[in-house]
């Protein structure tokens, strides 16, 4: 049966941000509020979690995850970013995004898309998310939280805790959260190209 902690959404509990992180670490699967909408997450990298992630999702193992990550500078770790990208990244983050970029060699290739060897990067501005980034001090490996045969992402925690209380080990309740995912750009040619309009503006990017 998963844990539930009810989180304030403008300054989160440390002990709970703490217990959270350190669940992460473990090999939980957690479920968490974002700007955008709620989210699956698991520690980065770990095989086991993320294929409990797909089988919720009911999802193949070409599947893309998101590194959620604290900042700008995270993201430098984890794909390559040119001077004309990281304008734009720091235009752009914190925010509803989902930039698509080129993958670097800290990201195992497991992570990446099979064939453009590409990762999807963001930086939520949301308190909860940034306070668990920061205790962990690596990103989190995320997934919208859309279950099979819904027609949108789930909003309220006590619905999440029913039905998924036997799949995931913490609900971590932060209010309500909207129902629009991210809105997906992809840098990874030579000119941004817009994937997917979601909760941010898509106007920038041809939407």
């Amino acid at each position: 049966m998963s844990q539930y902690f009810v989180v304030h959404p403008v300054n989160p509990q440390k002990r709970l941000i703490h217990q959270a992180a350190e669940l992460l670490k473990s090999g939980a699967v957690i479920v968490y509020p974002t700007d955008s909408c709620y989210a699956l997450g698991c520690h980065l990298g770990d095989k086991d979690a993320m294929e409990r992630i797909r089988r919720i999702r009911h999802a193949d193992k070409d599947h893309n995850f998101t590194l959620v990550c604290r900042d700008l500078s995270e993201i430098a770790t984890y794909a390559k970013v040119d001077n004309p990208t990281f304008r734009l990244l720091k235009a752009y983050t914190p925010g509803p995004y989902t930039f698509i970029l080129e993958a670097s060699r800290e990201v195992p290739r497991r992570l990446q898309h099979p064939k453009r060897k590409t990762i999807g990067i963001r930086v939520p501005d949301h308190p909860v998310p940034l306070a668990m980034l920061a205790e962990l001090g690596e990103p989190i490996m995320s997934s919208t939280l859309m279950l099979p045969g819904d027609d949108a992402p789930l909003t309220d925690p006590e619905e999440m805790r029913a039905r998924l209380e036997h799949q995931v080990d913490l609900v971590m309740d932060g209010g309500p959260c909207g129902v629009e995912a991210t809105t997906v750009v992809d840098l990874s040619g030579d000119a941004p190209r817009l994937l997917r309009a979601g909760r941010g503006d898509p106007t920038p990017f041809g939407g």
